[in-house]
């Protein structure tokens, strides 16, 4: 799996649940990369009518620009970086969609203002592609969204780019891969809704997706106290691919707001894993 700086990186969603979660109690390994990805910013205005591309910060108010600019500096020289996803499922009641702009141009760069603008103030260093929901026909994902995230890195407003495709939104989100995969540096594909829940089922669905977006970018991935895959049978998992020759440097959360209940269980055993997966 492909690494920024060589290390093993966990990546983990934070904020979307409205509950006031915070960074501090999130343990962090030496030696591992840990990326939060703030959930999330969305194109909405409150009511959840578009914006046409103009982005608002929703995750948690407890998740401050200063409280990751002191997270950062807490975990020095550890490589911390913050993320804001976009889009999610909803906004509160209301269901979002991607939606095919009229003015393609005028989306990418009121997208491109409105997220300039999020990641100076939150000091963030990427953005996630979470997108859930679309229309028939769509045509215009792919290109407005690997124009963003183009347009961000090649001004250094962004290191990295990652994305959240899951089984019914694969089609999109292979299109957007093929044409801009060299801009994309995970694939943080939602494995639990795969619905699958056996080591030997989490392995051929990784395996399929593993043919679609790429082998070196894919991380398997855990939803804390929820869908598919649970407790250890997700490690027994990752070593069923590791036995079948896939290299697991990276684990996707989801997420720091269920964790608290459980100690920061699955955090902490993921990031032992490929602390000990070094060693083999």
């Amino acid at each position: 799996m492909h690494n920024l700086d060589g290390n093993k990186v966990v990546m983990e969603y934070i904020g979307a649940t409205g509950i006031p979660v915070t960074f501090d109690p999130v343990p962090i390994n030496d030696g591992i990369d840990f990326h939060f990805i703030l959930s999330f910013a969305i194109d909405a205005d409150p009511s959840g009518n578009a914006q046409n591309g103009k982005f608002s910060p929703y995750w948690a108010a407890t998740l401050t620009p200063d409280s990751v600019a002191a997270l950062k500096a807490r975990h020095h020289p550890n490589v911390i970086k913050a993320l804001a996803s976009l889009s999610g499922w909803s906004l509160g009641k209301k269901v979002l969609r991607w939606y095919d702009p009229k003015d393609t141009q005028l989306w990418i760069s009121n997208a491109f203002k409105s997220l300039r603008s999020i990641i100076t103030t939150y000091h963030l260093d990427g953005i996630d592609i979470d997108y859930e929901n679309f229309q028939k026909g769509n045509s215009t994902f792919a290109f407005c969204i690997g124009e963003l995230i183009s347009m961000l890195k090649n001004q250094s407003l962004i290191s990295v780019a990652t994305m959240a495709p899951f089984y019914t939104t694969a089609r999109p989100y292979i299109e957007l891969f093929n044409k801009y995969g060299g801009f994309i540096d995970f694939v943080n594909h939602q494995f639990y809704t795969d619905k699958v829940r056996s080591p030997q089922g989490y392995f051929q669905a990784f395996r399929l997706r593993a043919t679609q977006f790429g082998r070196d970018k894919l991380l398997p991935s855990y939803e804390v106290n929820g869908r598919g895959i649970q407790g250890d049978a997700f490690f027994e998992a990752l070593d069923l691919l590791k036995k079948n020759g896939f290299d697991v440097n990276g684990i996707m959360i989801f997420s720091a707001d269920a964790s608290a209940s459980n100690n920061y269980y699955h955090e902490r055993k993921s990031q032992d894993f490929l602390l000990d997966s070094t060693i083999v």
